[in-house]
């Protein structure tokens, strides 16, 4: 036999001499570290083809052709292990005589015996009467153990123990059950939908930028959108107004129908009493600081000038802030109105039995920011039959902290709300967008400070045209350039919010 060993002061040399000398078809068959360095013994794919041709002569069987040599097959380096319950091969056999001489310990010497026990066993096999032959759908199947990792390095020596070969056993195929197919249709399923939700979003970004392009060449769409943005209106109220604008209108009639779309769009109490004339019961919400006191005085003097004091009922749930309820009690004074104070729900209702009479009771709540934990108790408190939320909002508050507060303090049915401090704010248009795109039903405006005399009843128009007026310039005005970021990542309203 073609055995060589190789000596180097490590096993990467040592691996190297020994495929210099047999070439791709390297077999190693052991390797041990001396004291000058790793010895390596190594042999070829022809000495097992020897070996091969060897004992098929002598078992009188036809020899077998010649393996191909592999093309570039790395050298693999791995001590075998013994397989726990494999059975001993037979003991006459040449070919476990030449393995135990040689400790051949590699995966390849291992398959090359699985090869030819699983060739003898066919022979056997069809030698057989046909009606001991097993299934055709039948499979061998191998119990082995393998590595879980290759080390790349060569490890140190071990006792070498010669490969044991596992008994075949022949099992059934069995079929697949269902359950595979439907969990092997989920991630399919759950693709698609990614695709789906894909093209969705490409075809609004196509179609947005198709918008922007045709927006662009006509001058007077950029410019009536770049008016609404500087004028704090939402890009997607923006849009949507830009989108049904009739083609073949000219620069003042667009103006016009534009400014006729959001007035009938900013609902009021226009075709009803006013609130102040109406009555009820009201609880003022919102955030702090937007003026809810001043606004429960301004419309307690309101109806106490054309009803009388007596037909005003005044309630502070403030308990937080430091004086306000003697902030309520003086304006109470100056209007000759008693102020009551509320700590908890069961106050409350003894409050509004009392006065129950009253043509008007109005209830002056904490301030509540949109987050606040106590929000939630302060609107379960109001919830009491024929006590109607009353939303106060900053006419000069920021167009996303307004949209907040609408959202965080809105309920069913009719939404009514209150601008304030219109005379302190820069820009009208974030307040009017906000009343605009939630449907709020606008009940007034304050603007100022004085009690009653600076309150105003909501008028459309008015409101409007104050908003669109030309403010002075800000270092938030938005360019002609800019009007691709403002609206390529809006999208416009749903339809039925607008009636253009």
């Amino acid at each position: 036999m073609n055995i060589q060993r190789f000596t180097a002061p490590t096993s990467r040399e040592a691996l190297a001499k020994a495929r210099l000398a047999f070439g791709d078809g390297t077999l190693i068959l052991s390797n041990r570290p001396t004291a000058s360095g790793v010895e390596v013994m190594a042999t070829g794919e022809d000495t097992l083809e020897a070996l091969d041709r060897q004992a098929e002569a002598q078992q009188g069987q036809p020899q077998r052709q010649p393996r191909p040599q592999p093309q570039s097959t790395p050298i693999e380096r791995q001590t075998p292990s013994r397989i726990p319950g494999a059975a001993s091969a037979n003991p006459d056999s040449q070919v476990l005589d030449d393995t135990t001489q040689l400790a051949m310990s590699t995966l390849s010497f291992q398959d090359y015996v699985r090869e030819r026990m699983l060739r003898r066993r066919t022979e056997a096999m069809a030698a057989q009467p046909a009606s001991t032959l097993p299934e055709r759908n039948d499979r061998p199947v191998f119990q082995e153990r393998t590595s879980s990792a290759r080390p790349n390095v060569a490890p140190q020596a071990r006792p070498v123990s010669p490969p044991q070969i596992a008994p075949i056993q022949v099992k059934k195929a069995a079929p697949r059950a269902p359950a595979n197919l439907a969990s092997s249709a989920a991630p399919s399923q759950g693709i698609v939908d990614e695709l789906h939700a894909m093209k969705a979003l490409i075809e609004d970004r196509f179609n947005t930028l198709t918008w922007l392009g045709q927006a662009r060449q006509n001058p007077i769409h950029s410019n009536l959108m770049l008016k609404l943005i500087r004028s704090g209106y939402s890009p997607a109220l923006a849009r949507t107004i830009m989108e049904r604008m009739p083609e073949d209108l000219n620069a003042a009639d667009a103006t016009h129908w534009m400014m006729d779309v959001l007035t009938r769009n900013l609902r009021t109490d226009v075709q009803a009493d006013a609130i102040h004339e109406e009555g009820g019961t009201y609880a003022l919400v919102g955030a702090t600081g937007v003026g809810k006191t001043t606004t429960a005085a301004k419309l307690a003097g309101l109806c106490a000038r054309t009803h009388g004091p007596s037909s005003v009922g005044l309630i502070t749930l403030d308990t937080y802030r430091v004086g306000a309820h003697e902030q309520l009690r003086t304006y109470g004074r100056m209007l000759g109105v008693v102020a009551h104070l509320a700590h908890d729900r069961a106050a409350l209702q003894d409050l509004l039995g009392l006065l129950a009479n009253k043509k008007m009771v109005l209830i002056d709540t904490t301030g509540i920011a949109p987050n606040d934990p106590r929000k939630r108790d302060m609107m379960d408190m109001l919830d009491l039959p024929g006590v109607n939320r009353l939303l106060v909002l900053n006419a000069g508050g920021h167009g996303d902290t307004l949209d907040d507060m609408v959202s965080a303090f809105k309920t069913t049915g009719m939404q009514q709300t209150i601008l304030s401090k219109t005379d302190e704010a820069a820009k009208i248009g974030p307040a009017l967008d906000a009343t605009i795109r939630h449907q709020l039903v606008l009940r007034g405006v304050t603007t100022g400070q004085k009690v009653p005399e600076d309150w105003e009843r909501a008028d459309a128009a008015n409101l409007i045209a104050m908003s669109m007026r030309a403010p002075a310039k800000s270092a938030f005005d938005p360019k002609v350039t800019d009007l691709g970021f403002f609206f390529a990542q809006s999208s416009p309203m749903q339809p039925g919010q607008l009636h253009a």
